[in-house]
């Protein structure tokens, strides 16, 4: 069976999704969830899903090895992240060559870099008059958002979209295809 930890800092619906995408699949099942925030409302989601929670600080993410214990210790083959906020650490991402996915509510390489996620995202697209947005899922490097993309998908920006219109359009290429995305990614290693 190949593991995957899924990482979030805020309140998870794409982790639950994720999670029950997975939940009776044959080769691929959600070992953890990992989140850099002690009140974030996705371990109210994990402890419904009946999945093991890990939370951490700054410091044991990129001063110590103690993040990549536990997920050693949980026997962790792929990472996803799921509304991560964080930079991954050179050393995560040493040990996980090619094997942490995240996804990025714009069609990379516009609206990406620090800063930018969730509807500061959406306000840009509307802001520059964008005809279109989507979502990317994409391979993690040192970067934010600039690692290989590996699949994009895209919706229409209309003129008369607000930035909440295209959050919920985005939101729903992200229930719809992420799950799918992952498994295909993971199943073609």
């Amino acid at each position: 069976m190949i593991k995957i930890a899924l990482f979030a800092s805020g309140s998870g619906t794409n982790v639950e999704n994720i999670a029950r995408y997975f939940s009776s699949h044959a080769a691929i099942e959600v070992a953890a969830v990992f989140s850099n925030n002690a009140n974030a409302y996705v371990l109210e989601r994990a402890k419904k899903l009946e999945l093991p929670s890990v939370v951490f600080n700054r410091s044991q993410f990129y001063d110590s090895e103690w993040v990549l214990k536990q997920l050693n210790d949980f026997e962790i083959d792929w990472i996803v992240l799921a509304g991560f906020l964080w930079l991954v650490p050179h050393q995560l991402i040493q040990a996980f060559p090619k094997r942490i996915i995240n996804i990025h509510p714009a069609l990379l390489p516009k609206f990406g870099g620090k800063g930018m996620y969730g509807d500061r995202v959406h306000q840009a697209v509307v802001a520059n008059g964008e005809t279109e947005t989507g979502i990317t899922v994409h391979f993690v490097n040192d970067l934010y958002d600039q690692g290989a993309i590996i699949e994009q998908k895209k919706v229409p920006v209309l003129p008369t979209d607000t930035p909440e219109m295209v959050a919920k359009k985005v939101h729903a290429l992200e229930y719809e295809f992420f799950p799918s995305i992952i498994e295909r990614t993971i199943l073609s290693e």
